[in-house]
């Protein structure tokens, strides 16, 4: 079975297994039925970006053991929901992105050249 494409039109690379991202907790940003906020744009955490995450009703930086979610501190990669990284950057305030590991899918809520402005070697 191939993977998906990344937004690079290339086969998606893994985000981070450490600590173990993606919907799926596989550590690819791949999407698929349930994933309702198309978790799938791999970025990389910032103070800024956790603070504006938490503010905006999304709190990144605490553990959530039953969903598996360990805590996110900066410098952690993690998908993204594809929407909360378009709306902190329209805020000025988006995480640098691994388009390598960003699912395909996230064009549709991202734009493409934002996403290239804040891209960052896989």
């Amino acid at each position: 079975m191939s993977l998906p494409k990344n937004v690079l039109g290339t086969e998606l690379q893994s985000c981070c297994t450490d600590p173990m991202t993606g919907f799926y907790r596989d550590g690819y940003c791949r999407t698929g039925m349930g994933d309702h906020g198309v978790h799938t744009v791999c970025a990389i955490m910032t103070d800024e970006f956790l603070a504006f995450s938490k503010s905006a009703g999304n709190d990144l930086s605490t553990p959530i053991p039953q969903y598996q979610f360990p805590g996110l501190v900066a410098g952690d990669q993690w998908c993204l929901c594809a929407s909360r990284w378009q709306e902190a950057y329209d805020a000025g305030m988006a995480p640098k992105v691994v388009l390598e590991a960003t699912h395909m899918s996230s064009i549709e809520f991202c734009n493409i050249d934002a996403l290239r402005e804040f891209a960052v070697d896989a």
